[in-house]
Formats: C-alpha cells, sequence, structure tokens
C-alpha cells in the first residue's frame, strides 16, 4: 500500500508515463505528431498501424519491463548487502547472466533458454558473492566484482571471436540493444517480472528488518541468512531475463534506488520497491527513446547511455562511501 503524502508523486509519474509513451510512439525513422500518430493507428492504412504496433509498441512496453527488472533488483540487492553500490552490474551478477546467454545462443536453444541458462549462472555466481561478502569489506567485493565480471567477460569475448561472422549480433547486443523487441519477448518477461515483485514485495518488512542488521532480525524471528538467499536468488531471475534480451545494460540498478530514496527520503521497502520499480521503467524508456532518434536513422545501443549517466554517479557514491573501504 502507498502511503498517502506519496499519492501526488505516484500521481506524477503515471503522468509522466503517459507524456513518454506517446512521445516514444510519435519518435522513429519517420517521426509522426499527436495527430497523425492516432490517425494512424485508427485509420486505414494497414502498414503504417503494423510498423507502430508491431515495431514501436513492442519496444516501449519492453524497455519499460527490463528497466522496472534492473531497478527493482538493484534496490534488492543494496538491501541485501547493505551497502550502497552493490548493484547487480558492478558485482558481476549481470556478467554471469551475460555468460549463460551467450552459452544458450552457441548451443542454439530459444529465446526463452537464454533467460535460464543466464540466471542458472546469476544464481550461482549470486551465491558465491553472498558467501565472501560477509567476510569481505566494501573494496574486497567491488574488487572480486571487477574480477569475475573480467573473467567471465573473457569467455563471453572467446565465444564471441569463436562465433566469426555472426559475431556482431552478439557484439550489438553486450552493449545493450532493444532493436529485437517483440510481443513474444515482451511475453517471456511477463511471468519473471510479476514473480520476481511479488516475491520482493511479500518480504518487504522482513527486509527493512535485516537492514538493522542480522542479530538483530535475529532476535525478531527472522532468519536473516536464509531471506538473503532468497532474495538474491530471485533478483538474479530479473537480472537474467533483463540481460537475455537486452544484453548488458548498466548502472540502472545504481542509479534508480538511489534516486528513489533521495526523492522520498524514505528507506522503507514498502515504497523503495514500487517506486524503484516504476522509475525503472519510465528511465530506461527514455533513455531509449533517445537512443533510437539522437543519432537517427543509426540507433545506438542503450547500454551507452545508461553508462554515461550512471558512471560518474557510481564514481561520486564510491568516494562518499570512502569510509566503509
Amino acid at each position: 500500500m502507498i502511503f498517502k503524502p506519496y499519492y501526488f508523486v505516484l500521481f506524477a509519474i503515471f503522468i509522466a508515463y503517459i507524456i513518454c509513451i506517446l512521445i516514444a510512439l510519435c519518435l522513429g525513422d519517420e517521426n509522426l505528431s499527436p495527430v497523425n500518430l492516432f490517425k494512424y493507428l485508427f485509420g486505414d492504412d494497414e502498414l503504417l498501424r503494423t510498423i507502430i504496433l508491431q515495431g514501436r509498441f513492442p519496444r516501449i512496453i519492453m524497455a519499460i519491463l527490463i528497466g522496472m527488472l534492473l531497478a527493482s533488483s538493484g534496490a534488492i540487492t543494496q538491501s541485501v548487502f547493505s551497502n550502497p553500490i552493490a548493484d547487480p552490474y558492478i558485482i558481476g551478477i549481470a556478467a554471469a547472466a551475460t555468460f549463460g546467454a551467450v552459452l544458450a545462443y552457441l548451443l542454439n536453444l530459444g529465446d526463452f533458454y537464454y533467460g535460464i541458462l543466464g540466471f542458472v549462472c546469476a544464481a550461482l555466481f549470486s551465491l558465491f558473492v553472498f558467501k565472501i561478502s560477509s567476510r569481505a569489506s566494501l573494496a574486497t567485493l567491488l574488487i572480486i566484482g571487477i574480477a569475475t565480471s573480467s573473467f567471465l567477460g573473457a569467455f563471453t569475448s572467446f565465444f564471441t571471436y569463436y562465433i566469426g561472422e555472426d559475431s556482431f549480433k552478439i557484439v550489438a547486443w553486450l552493449m545493450g540493444n532493444l532493436g529485437s523487441a517483440s510481443w513474444l519477448r515482451v511475453s517471456f518477461l511477463i511471468g519473471p517480472l510479476i514473480l520476481c515483485l511479488l516475491y520482493f514485495y511479500a518480504f518487504k518488512n522482513e527486509l527493512n528488518i535485516i537492514l538493522c542488521g542480522d542479530e538483530e532480525a535475529c532476535n525478531l524471528g527472522v532468519n536473516a541468512r536464509k531471506l538473503k538467499i532468497n532474495l538474491l536468488i530471485i533478483s538474479s531471475l530479473a537480472v537474467s531475463f533483463a540481460v537475455a534480451f537486452s544484453g548488458l545494460i548498466a548502472f540502472v540498478g545504481l542509479i534508480i534506488p538511489h534516486a528513489v530514496r533521495l526523492m522520498l527520503k524514505n528507506y522503507n521497502n514498502a515504497l523503495v520497491i514500487p517506486f524503484c520499480t516504476l522509475l525503472g521503467g519510465l528511465f530506461l524508456l527514455i533513455c531509449d527513446s533517445i537512443a533510437r532518434t539522437i543519432l537517427a536513422p543509426i540507433q545506438l545501443p542503450i547500454g551507452i547511455l545508461t553508462s554515461l549517466f550512471g558512471a560518474p554517479i557510481f564514481l561520486y557514491l564510491a568516494l562518499s562511501a570512502r569510509r566503509f573501504l
């Protein structure tokens, strides 16, 4: 339940969604005015209607769903590790999911299995990171994440080189790309998103408790270790399906949770989780709209834009958290 003082913020986000979706539908190889957009949608021109409904619209929905998956998983990961820069991309979970998705490509499996193999690799890696994080400082956690990402990235690069002429598709995918959006892929994302959000929100109160420390959580009857493992596994599911259909889109899980906490001035996960989900979708929709129009007709990989936004913020947070190193 959203607390009453935040209804205005929720309404503003809803209006922003309507405006951004309308603008995104109008933008493309041929820019349309809102009047022409509705004319084509409800007119007799079947070709233009198909371009909008089968080309632009599924990409818009896919950007929103992937943004929601990345932002919500980022909020959960930060809470589980109790540090401000434990983003799935930075600590290597996204790299593990990418490795699994590339394996699925090499095995010539269907789209859905990209997410499955990505989930298996990301979940195993998450458990590994969680096991060592209890004995590691923030600096050590970052080093492990960077080193492991590089290690898995080396395998991914090798496979990309091995594939040969078709490797350009993987290179473009690794930079973050929503150009292959379709209603089928959208349907593949809806299930994991609903499952993850329901699980995250069901344990919102327990998640608030473990922020106070494992010992305090134990005194209140919460098995912090088991809950953290379960949350990491479900978070890995969210990241793996996002990576499977969009490639590596960095820093969404870092930027949005911090923006939400600063905006709401509240760390209660009953608020943070739904607002991160909503703002994550809106943020990635805006980034994708910019990416596919700023150099039109060339479409810029969306991962480049999110990195441009996220890297300075990550640097600021890392420097701000130096007292923990």
